[in-house]
Order: structure tokens, then sequence, then C-alpha cells
């Protein structure tokens, strides 16, 4: 298990709980963030304990009377109609996690694992899935351990939630399964051992509490957010860069413009850029040139482009916002009763409905919106990045920014990676939640497909961070090659595109003549998702 998106601790983790208490109503991505990535402990709260333990009592109560509840007291899927005798309830739901845990392929990283883990514990602390407080608190443990399943990432088509993956999660709480610790797979019984775990013998509905849900796709939805976060700030300081250099304008800019079509993203994203390029003599050098009479698009629609992908962005955090603190099980229970449907199970005050909570597609669609807007911020630095290695166009700089161009090939073949990966995220943002296969012998006869969304998300997350940093890169070296032609009296860059250049060569050097360009990749790249440029773009 690696951690593609490892983050150091900053100021936005600072600001993150150090202990998550669970409620079921007020986690935060932040809070995800926290626990996934740098090691916050997570607990049950007190009332979110009591609430548990009502509907739990809700639950036995129905065993205890021979009641028909799906998955309590019947099988799963097509099979519920299976009467199981309240004899062989327990071991109903322990044959449940072993048999749904069908997933394939690569492990998911760890810090997707420990968002999972988390999720899946403030779903049933919210008190609707009828287990016991004693299945969170051991879902804490293993947080606080660093004992992490190894879950499959594919198997999950998003309804009944994320089934597979969700199986391979709550094995190891049975003793079951394989996990990570310490960086090695073990069996997880070693691993609970060792932590002087014991496994949990599972009641009535508890294995079902545990599967249905969309706890993966959030998990993942939840990192990808917080990434995002850091990545369009940061691509906003590549764009500044990328005007300066290019001797683009910031007139388009100018606030009245923005607010002649106030969407937020476009206004913020058009504020940053001011803030970006203040103080810039280089901007005030060529108001009055006739060199150029507009700026391409890529330059000139900045806060068009880039502020319609921090409102697709905020689409997410609203839906998150609400996923994250809620009951996707199914069937839910209600100690509280209430009115009761004609098709509800009541009893002693209590109320049991099954219906379809666990059904990823407001997270689905939100997702696809998310990645389908992240492929379209690397499309535009990506062209960028052509426009600042293309001799006919970036201003009179030598071609592909070499310094002795012919002899040296400059940065023409990172612009290839450019394009290679925004090309490739053109198919991976074909929205998931466009399809739909039946499964369970057609009772599940529409599924979400939000699972893929959320995977297909982070590839492209992860091919627009190096597009980013791809035009750090350029970007710098243009800058360089430009200030060169310049004398020691001659303007300067905006405050925050000189910051963000002295940042650049603080890790990378300037290319004075070819090399090789992976370790300067892998460090622009590193600029990019550890957020060194974020609080550049300004408040």
């Amino acid at each position: 298990m690696t951690d593609a998106h490892f983050v150091p601790d900053r100021s936005a983790q600072a600001s993150a709980r150090a202990l998550v208490v669970l409620t079921g109503a007020d986690l935060a991505v932040a809070d995800v963030e926290a626990v996934a990535r740098h090691g916050a402990r997570a607990a049950l709260d007190v009332h979110a304990r009591e609430r548990m333990q009502e509907a739990r009592d809700v639950v036995d109560r129905l065993v205890s009377a021979g009641e028909v509840v799906y998955g309590v007291t019947t099988g799963f899927g097509d099979l519920a109609t299976t009467f199981i005798p309240p004899e062989d309830a327990a071991r109903l739901q322990e044959n449940l996690l072993m048999s749904h845990a069908a997933g394939v392929g690569a492990a998911f990283p760890r810090e997707v694992v420990r968002a999972m883990l988390l999720l899946r514990a403030n779903t049933l602390a919210l008190g609707h899935s009828g287990c016991r407080p004693v299945v969170v608190d051991r879902i804490c443990d293993l947080l606080a351990a660093g004992i992490h399943p190894v879950v499959p990432e594919q198997g999950s088509v998003g309804a009944s939630g994320d089934l597979a993956p969700l199986a391979h999660l709550a094995l190891p709480l049975i003793g079951r399964g394989q996990v990570e610790l310490g960086g090695q797979v073990v069996p997880a019984m070693i691993a609970l051992r060792e932590a002087g775990l014991e496994p949990l013998e599972l009641q009535p509905k508890e294995g079902l509490a545990l599967l249905n849900g969309t706890q993966l796709m959030s998990a993942l939805g939840a990192l990808l957010l917080a990434d995002a976060d850091r990545l369009v700030r940061t691509a906003s300081v590549a764009a500044a860069m990328s005007v300066e250099a290019l001797l683009g304008t910031e007139v388009a800019f100018a606030a009245p413009y923005q607010l002649a079509r106030p969407h937020p993203g476009q206004v913020v994203v058009a504020a940053e850029l001011r803030h970006l390029l203040r103080g810039s003599g280089m901007q005030a050098s060529h108001h009055g040139s006739a060199h150029k009479v507009q700026d391409p698009y890529s330059l000139r629609c900045v806060p068009q482009v880039h502020g319609a992908v921090r409102d697709a962005l905020d689409y997410l955090r609203q839906v998150l916002d609400v996923e994250l603190n809620s009951a996707t099980d199914n069937p839910l229970v209600f100690p509280e009763g209430g009115s009761v449907p004609a098709d509800a199970l009541a009893t002693g005050g209590g109320l049991v409905i099954s219906g379809g909570n666990f059904h990823g597609e407001p997270i689905a669609f939100a997702l696809d919106f998310a990645k389908l807007a992240l492929s379209e911020l690397g499309a535009i630095s990506e062209r960028r990045t052509a426009l600042l290695v293309d001799p006919r166009l970036n201003g009179g700089l030598p071609a592909f920014l070499a310094p002795d161009p012919g002899r040296n090939s400059g940065l023409m073949i990172v612009q290839y990676t450019a394009a290679a990966l925004a090309s490739e995220n053109k198919v991976l943002a074909h929205p998931s939640s466009a399809d739909s296969i039946p499964t369970s012998a057609n009772q599940e006869d529409h599924v979400s497909m939000g699972a893929a969304a959320a995977r297909h998300a982070r590839t492209v997350l992860g091919h627009v961070e190096q597009i980013v940093a791809i035009e750090l890169l350029c970007a710098a070296q243009a800058l360089d090659l430009r200030l060169a032609t310049l004398t020691d009296a001659a303007p300067r860059p905006g405050d925050g595109v000189a910051e963000a250049h002295r940042r650049v060569r603080e890790r990378i050097a300037a290319l004075a003549e070819d090399r090789e360009p992976g370790p300067d990749l892998a460090s622009a790249l590193e600029l990019v998702r550890s957020g060194a440029l974020v609080e550049l773009a300004g408040a």
C-alpha cells in the first residue's frame, strides 16, 4: 500500500481536530484528511453511543420475536425471501462478510483505507444501522493501532453501496482477511493479537450494517477534494507565472469586468490572479505595446475556466457534506418510531424501513462532474505550456526554452508528457454514472458505478497535478530567460509571481543545458502536491 497523495503537515492540517469525535452528523473533509493522512485518532461520541444502543435494542426485539427482517432474519439481494432462523442469524452475518469479499485488482493505498474506516464508523454512529457501539469502537481501535485492511480497488458497482470493498474492509473485525501493519501484509488475526484485540463475534444485522454504504466512493471523494483544493490554487500561481513570462496582460482580470458575469469561482480566481500580479513592473512596461491585441484564451480566460472548475468542486463539497454524515445502510432502524408506513416493521416504539439510501448516484454524479472539471484544468494548463515552448507564440523566447536551441532540446518533450496526460484524461472524463448494469439476478437492476467514477477521478487528479507541475517548470524557465534580457533597472514580475519563481528555484535549478528531466518533474510535482505555493494566491 503506497500513499500517492501524501501531504506533509501544513496549516490546513494544523486546524483539523487531533481527536475526531464521531457523532454521525458533523464530519468534515478536513477531519477525513487528518485521520487518513496525519494519524489523528477517532472516538465515538457519548450521545451517539446511546443512540446506537437504542437502535440495537430494536433489532434484538425483532430477532427475539421471530420477525422477518431483510438482512437480519433473511438472506440478501435476490435471497431476501429466504428466512433464516434466529439460531443461525449470527453465522449469517459472518457468511455475508466472507462471501462478499470478492474484490480484485491492486490494493488501495493506506490513506484511502483509513478514510473508509473513519466514514464507516461515522455512518454507524448515526444510530440507524442497528449495530452495537462496540463495532464502532473496534473500527477506531484498528485506526489507532495502524491495522489497515487490504481492500482491492475493483468490484463495486455503487449499489447496494460499495459491497465488495466494504466486505474486505470489515473482514479483519472478525479476524479474517489480510491487513497492512507497519508496511507488511499479514493475516488479520495476527495483527489483532499483536495489538491485544479480540475478533468480534457479529450479532444479527451487524454484518449487513458494515457492508451497505457509499464509504469507498465517499472516502475517495473526500481525499480528492482535499487535494483538488490545493491543486486549483496552485494552478492560479502557475497561470500567473505564465501570464508574466508570455507578456500577457492583467487587464482581462479586472474586478469590474469579472463582476459583469459574477460566477463565484470566476470572481475568486480573478482576484487571485490580481493578487499574484500585484506590483508587477512587467505588466506596466508593456501596457501600451502593440505586440498583441488580445491574449490567447488559455491566458485571457483563466478566471472563466479555472473558476468553473472551482464551482464544480464546490458542488462535490456540498454533496460530500451530506454524504459523509448520512445513514447509507439498509434497512434503517428508527428507535424513536413515528408514523408507520404500510410496509415498515414496527416494534416496541421502534421502526425498521427498507429502502435505497445505499445507492451511490448522488456522489457518482458529483465525482463525474469533478473529474470532468479537473480534466479541463489540465487541458488549459497544457495549452499554456504549449505557448511557452513555441517560439512563434512565446513573445521572442528561445524555441522550447532552450538556452542554445538545436544543440539543446530544452523543455520540448515535457510538453509532450503534458499533452499525453491531458489526452488520456479526455477518455477518463467519460461519465461513469451514465452506465448501469444489473446485479443480483436483476433484484439490483440499476447501479451508480460511483466507485468507478471515484477511481477515475483520482487518476485524473494525479494527471493534472503533473500537468500543472510541468507548467510551473516551463513558466519558471521562461521567466529566467525573459528576465535575463532585462537590465537591473528593468521591471520585475508581480510580487506573488516573483515569490513563486523563487520557491521553484529553491528546489529546481534553471535549465542551462539539457539534462534528464525526471528529477525536475518529480520535484515540481511535490511542489504541487505539498501545497507549497498555495498561500501565494491570497487569502
